[in-house]
Parts: C-alpha cells; sequence; structure tokens
C-alpha cells in the first residue's frame, strides 16, 4: 500500500490516485509523423525559461551607467583598476556597467536622468529611477565603499522581482 495513502482518509487518497492516473495517463504529446514528446521534459523546459527570465529581470533591473568622454584620465584609471573585474564582482552582477560618452547624443531611455559634464560619473539606476551618483573617480578602495553605499539604497526584490518594501506603511 501506498506509505501516502495510508496517511490520508480513503476519500482523499482515491480521489489523489485519480489526479495522479491522469496526470501519468498523459505521459506523452503526439507531434507530426508520429514522433512522440515526453511531457515532462516539455514542462521542465519551459520552467527554465521562466526561471530564466525572472532571475535576469531581477538582474538587470538595476545597472551602474559610467558617464565618460574621450580622453578623461580619471576614466582611464578607472579602466585599469576597476574595469576588468567588476561585472565578475557582486556589485557588477547585481548593477552591470553601462558606459554612456556624455559627447554623444543622449539615450532617449535615460531621459529621466540628468547629464553630467564631469566624467567619470558614476549613475545608479533602478528601473528608470536614479537610485545614487558618484561624481569623479575616488581610487579603486573608495569607489567600492561609495558604490556599496549606494547599492544599500537600491529596492530589495525577491525572485518575483516585486519589491519586498512595497504595501509596507513609510
Amino acid at each position: 500500500m501506498n506509505v501516502a495513502r495510508m496517511h490520508l482518509a480513503n476519500g482523499t487518497a482515491d480521489l489523489i490516485d485519480r489526479r495522479m492516473h491522469m496526470f501519468s495517463s498523459i505521459g506523452k504529446l503526439p507531434i507530426r509523423r508520429g514522433r512522440q514528446t515526453p511531457l515532462p521534459a516539455a514542462i521542465l523546459a519551459l520552467l527554465a525559461i521562466l526561471a530564466g527570465s525572472a532571475t535576469t529581470q531581477s538582474a538587470t533591473a538595476a545597472e551602474l551607467l559610467m558617464l565618460e568622454r574621450p580622453g578623461c584620465p580619471w576614466c582611464k584609471r578607472f579602466d585599469a583598476e576597476i574595469a576588468p573585474a567588476y561585472a565578475k564582482t557582486d556589485e557588477g552582477r547585481r548593477a552591470p556597467l553601462r558606459r554612456i560618452d556624455v559627447t554623444r547624443p543622449w539615450p532617449a531611455d535615460l531621459a529621466a536622468i540628468a547629464r553630467e559634464r564631469l566624467t567619470p560619473t558614476f549613475v545608479l539606476v533602478a528601473e528608470g529611477v536614479e537610485v545614487g551618483r558618484l561624481r569623479g573617480y575616488p581610487g579603486d578602495e573608495f569607489f567600492w565603499v561609495l558604490l556599496a553605499d549606494m547599492l544599500a539604497n537600491l529596492p530589495q526584490t525577491t525572485t518575483s522581482g516585486v519589491s519586498e518594501t512595497q504595501g509596507q506603511p513609510r
């Protein structure tokens, strides 16, 4: 006798048995030319795609804009000290670096973000809204500390992409 069935009342156990039989009989979906595809594999593939898109949304909900201009010596120093490792860090995964050349036309998706003449300027943006701004490059040690302060101001999101602070009184 099934262990799960022993713990349930007869009526509930029969209902579960019928539902399990219904799902186990589905087994495979017919496709053209008599080929069969296992249903569980198709469901798992769909779940993996959905889980990947949820992770991507929460991962890319924030970005760190680097406003730069050609010939900027402090931008070059940032490139030498921070840029090679940034994408591999937790901070880089949470807020990927996006470079904006201030001498070129301003991107349309950044219309709500104030332009800056001083370079480099780092602007932390979450869902199109500025969260924090760092003018200039303070060196590698101070950069990480100041970036951590800005990242602490990001709304915390769950895996569903919903802010944990939504609905709470202010």
